[in-house]
């Protein structure tokens, strides 16, 4: 069965080129075009097309809040971002949105090709030199939470907690269950209970609930981690 998918771009003449280059692929079928927000979502709810090409500059509505809501609405539906920005905030953003995949707009058709198959998969494809800025980028942004953690820590006479005494620390306040921080940190759930155990002992408390507020209270840990 081939792969549905839907180009939404407000101009006809890059849709028609990047129809043209997917309907060479026997696999992939275009279903549907789009030349602004409010008409992709409409469309992708109603079609439910495997993957959803989307400009990030649309007019009625752009394609991050198209993004946005068509991911709430229907999750299961693949959305890979096109755009002119060549900026990994932007990547961030749209990530944040629910997007699957992030290309440029010069992007060669192979690598487009590729994408799609990729994200169809359940896999996540961001354009290769974004990709590795990205990541440089959230590297600097936990070293600066970690820092600023660290500091907070530094002014207390506590015993310092390790930082992944921190992560679980924030898991909790966020009120997952040690299984649930378990699955999310790749560690056994011992593991994590052994941490807790830690927590408890270093900041003199018996319970999650009071290490959550001394955590809160004392600003040891940032539960808003929004901007990451």
């Amino acid at each position: 069965m081939p792969i549905k998918i839907l180009i939404a771009d407000d101009h006809a003449l890059l849709r028609k080129g990047i129809k043209n280059v997917l309907e060479l692929e026997e696999d992939l079928r275009v279903v549907a075009e789009t030349g602004d927000g409010e008409e992709t979502i409409k469309r992708s709810l109603e079609l439910e097309p495997d993957i959803i090409l989307l400009d990030i500059n649309m007019p009625r509505l752009n394609g991050l809040e198209a993004t946005r809501r068509i991911c709430a609405e229907k999750p299961f539906l693949k959305v890979i971002i096109l755009s002119i920005h060549d900026d990994e905030n932007y990547v961030l953003e749209v990530i944040k949105a629910g997007a699957a995949g992030y290309l440029l707009k010069d992007v060669e058709p192979r690598m487009l090709v590729n994408a799609i198959h990729k994200v169809h998969e359940g896999e996540s494809f961001i354009y290769p030199t974004l990709a590795k800025r990205l990541f440089g980028e959230l590297s600097r942004r936990s070293e600066h939470l970690r820092n600023q953690v660290t500091e907070r820590l530094d002014k207390r006479r506590e015993e310092r907690l390790t930082y992944r005494e921190m992560e679980v620390l924030q898991l909790v306040g966020q009120g997952m269950s040690n299984n649930e921080i378990a699955k999310k940190l790749y560690l056994s759930e011992k593991t994590v209970k052994n941490h807790l155990t830690n927590i408890f002992r270093k900041i003199n408390v018996t319970d999650r609930t009071q290490a959550v507020l001394y955590a809160l209270k004392h600003k040891i840990v940032l539960l808003d981690q929004s901007t990451i």
